[in-house]
C-alpha cells in the first residue's frame, strides 16, 4: 500500500491468467518504494504459483502508463546507508525476478523513464495509438543508464536509443514510430488495448507451460550471448523442458501436471 493506505497494483487472476494493474493514477502510475516491494512480491508469487501462467501488465487511469520514479518521494529510499542502497527499480523487471512466465504489457498514454523497468523485461509490448513513449532524466541533469541499455537489449537501434535519452521530455517517440522501431510489436486503438492484451495472454496460457517458460528463458538468456554459446546450450533447454513431450508417450503422460 502507499501513503493513502491503497495498494499500489491490483492483480486479477482469470483461468491461468494474471492481470496486473498499476494503480496510483493520482500519481501518473509512477513507482515508489511500497509500489516496487509489491511488484517485487508479485513476481515471486508468479514465479511460483503454477496456476499462473501467463501476465498481463497494465496501467489505471487516462493519461499514463508509468511516469518512472515519483520524485516526491526521492531518488533513493529513505533509512538505507547509502553503500547499501539498489537501484530504485531492481524489482520491478520480471526477468531479474527470476519469471520466465510470458509478460505482456499494454501501454497507453504516457511511459517515461523507468518505465521502462517494467517494458525492457516484458515478452510482448502492445501499446494504443495515444502512447507515447520519452525519457525525463536529461531535463533535470540526471544519468540515464540502465532504461536506455534495457531498450538497447530489446534491439531498438543505437541512435534511437541515443535520441530517446539525450532529447528529454520534449521529443516523444508516437506509437508508430515505436511500431518501427520494434519497441512494441502491436498498436491498437485504445478501447480495443486491454481486450487485446488479455486475448493473447490466455492464448499463450493455453499451451503446455513447461515448453512456453522454456521458449522464454532460451530467448532471454541468449540475448547478449554468441551464436557458438547459444548453439551450445540451446538443446539443454529442450532435453529439460521436452521430457514430458517426448515421442513414445500418450496424450495424457504428455500433459503438464498443475496443482
Amino acid at each position: 500500500m502507499d501513503k493513502s493506505g491503497e495498494s499500489t497494483i491490483e492483480v486479477e487472476l482469470d483461468g491461468h491468467v494474471a492481470t496486473v494493474t498499476l494503480n496510483r493514477p493520482g500519481r501518473l502510475n509512477a513507482f515508489n518504494e511500497r509500489m516496487t516491494e509489491e511488484v517485487g512480491e508479485l513476481w515471486r508469487r508468479v514465479r511460483e504459483d503454477d496456476q499462473i501462467r501467463a501476465v498481463v501488465l497494465r496501467a489505471a487511469g487516462d493519461r499514463a502508463f508509468c511516469t518512472g520514479l515519483d520524485v516526491r518521494d526521492g531518488p533513493w529510499w529513505t533509512g538505507v546507508n547509502v553503500w547499501s542502497q539498489q537501484d530504485p527499480g531492481a524489482k520491478l523487471g520480471p526477468k531479474q525476478q527470476g519469471v520466465w512466465k510470458p509478460v505482456i504489457a499494454a501501454v497507453h498514454g504516457m511511459a517515461a523513464g523507468g518505465a521502462m523497468y517494467f517494458l525492457n523485461e516484458a515478452d510482448i509490448i502492445i501499446c494504443s495509438e495515444d502512447a507515447e513513449f520519452f525519457d525525463p532524466h536529461a531535463d533535470g541533469g540526471i544519468v540515464s543508464a540502465l532504461e536506455p541499455v534495457g531498450m538497447l537489449h530489446r534491439g531498438v537501434p543505437l541512435g534511437d536509443v541515443l535520441r530517446w535519452a539525450l532529447a528529454g521530455a520534449r521529443e516523444r517517440i508516437g506509437a508508430q514510430t515505436a511500431l518501427r522501431l520494434g519497441l512494441v510489436t502491436e498498436v491498437v486503438a485504445r478501447e480495443e488495448l486491454w481486450p487485446r492484451a488479455a486475448m493473447l495472454a490466455a492464448e499463450i496460457a493455453e499451451r503446455r507451460p513447461e515448453a512456453v517458460q522454456g521458449t522464454v528463458r532460451a530467448i532471454w538468456e541468449a540475448v547478449g550471448h554468441t551464436p557458438a554459446v547459444t548453439r551450445a546450450t540451446g538443446l539443454l533447454y529442450t532435453h529439460v523442458g521436452n521430457g514430458e513431450a517426448r515421442p513414445g508417450l500418450s496424450r495424457d503422460e504428455g500433459r503438464p501436471r498443475t496443482r
